[in-house]
């Protein structure tokens, strides 16, 4: 009972000091709401709009109809046309386009022969049976708009010569579970939840001891009974509300601004959301005994939070990580976190299902508490 009446102290002080702090306030609300605008519309791999060139030594009719259809995938935006491919080359230097098409002279013969866009030897070759219809030059310092240019290769050519072309069947069907429209923003929803908590837990509690050393709190501190443990559990209870009203912002306004859906039973997704709450506190607090003032706090935190977002899985895949940075991944509270709200929001997964993530956060809370509790020395230094 008196431990419970030490932490309830510890917690009442914590919560006077956050109702003082207008700014904090703020930021529960103002953080979520503005990552999840940013990242949500301005992040997208499904990539529209490049601006692109044109090269046309045909100046005919199927020339032009060809830019049309290339036009009407949306995955580019003539922007410019040009005399010769010199100009062209020069402008992908310079950035004023990212690619350019060039569509030979003898455009017209190409097509009647039934050659395809692209997938044969550049317009160069002398082979005739193996030439291209035209050519893409494309800025490959940027893979993701040289895969997007790439995908353009096989056009339907059916549309330019009004009669059915033969084309090769597909080896495989692929069908698309859980996101068939594959829209980026619905990948992006729950692991902003992880980003978000990750940097706003951390930075909260990571200031936690350094702020009572510099107001000169600790002589408070040392003269009462509350033992270390106490102290780092009262100190994280207030901030596991704030984190579940920001993953209740996301979330929400995620399925109001995105439609992004929202599967699997709200009891599990509270288990692993305040299992990952915790043991972002808990990292916090070890930063907080380690920290010798409020700006080292805030760049150790830094320290924590990019690797969490580049290599947690938020932004690339987690499998096509090299295995050194994959065991870097590893001792992240925000990767086994990713795959459990992924799974639980997106896929409708049993919790019990992903049983390894679920233990590497309760690790990670429990070893948190006892290495903060331990590093709490209870005396001025």
């Amino acid at each position: 009972m008196n431990s419970l009446r030490r932490i309830r102290a510890i917690l009442g002080k914590e919560l006077i000091q956050l109702r003082r702090d207008r700014m904090t306030f703020g930021m529960i609300v103002m953080i979520p709401l503005i990552q999840l605008l940013l990242f949500g519309y301005a992040i997208n791999t499904n990539i529209r709009h490049i601006p692109v060139g044109i090269v046309d030594f045909s100046q005919s009719g199927l020339s032009r109809e060809l830019v049309q259809i290339v036009k009407a995938t949306q995955v580019v935006e003539v922007r410019s046309y040009f005399e010769n491919v010199d100009e062209a080359q020069v402008a992908i230097a310079s950035a004023e386009v990212r690619a350019v098409l060039i569509i030979p002279d003898d455009v017209d013969n190409r097509l009647a022969r039934h050659q395809s866009l692209g997938f044969g030897s550049p317009p160069a070759t002398n082979e005739e049976t193996s030439r291209p219809i035209a050519q893409w030059i494309a800025d490959g310092s940027d893979t993701i708009i040289a895969s997007a240019i790439r995908s353009l290769r096989g056009m339907p050519l059916a549309e330019l010569l009004d009669r059915p072309v033969n084309r090769v069947t597909p080896t495989f069907e692929v069908t698309l579970l859980y996101n068939p429209e594959q829209r980026t923003v619905v990948n992006i929803v729950p692991g902003l939840v992880a980003i978000i908590l990750t940097m706003t837990m951390i930075m909260f509690t990571s200031a936690a001891i350094v702020r009572e050393r510099e107001r000169g709190n600790m002589e408070m501190l040392i003269s009462t009974p509350v033992r270390p443990i106490e102290l780092m559990i009262g100190k994280i209870i207030p901030y596991i509300f704030i984190g579940v009203i920001q993953v209740s912002i996301i979330l929400g306004l995620g399925r109001v601004l995105f439609h992004v859906p929202v599967g699997g039973g709200l009891a599990q997704l509270a288990g692993v959301t305040f299992l990952f709450i915790t043991a972002s506190l808990t990292l916090g607090l070890v930063i907080s005994t380690i920290a010798r003032n409020q700006l080292q706090s805030m760049q150790m935190t830094v320290f924590v939070l990019m690797p969490s977002i580049l290599l947690s899985g938020f932004i690339f895949p987690y499998e096509g990580m090299p295995v050194a940075a994959q065991y870097i991944a590893e001792g992240l509270p925000a990767t086994h976190f990713m795959h459990l709200i992924r799974g639980v929001v997106l896929r409708d997964v049993e919790v019990i299902n992903m049983a390894p993530d679920v233990y590497w956060l309760a690790l990670f809370t429990l070893g948190g508490l006892i290495v903060s509790s331990l590093r709490f020395k209870k005396r001025l230094e």
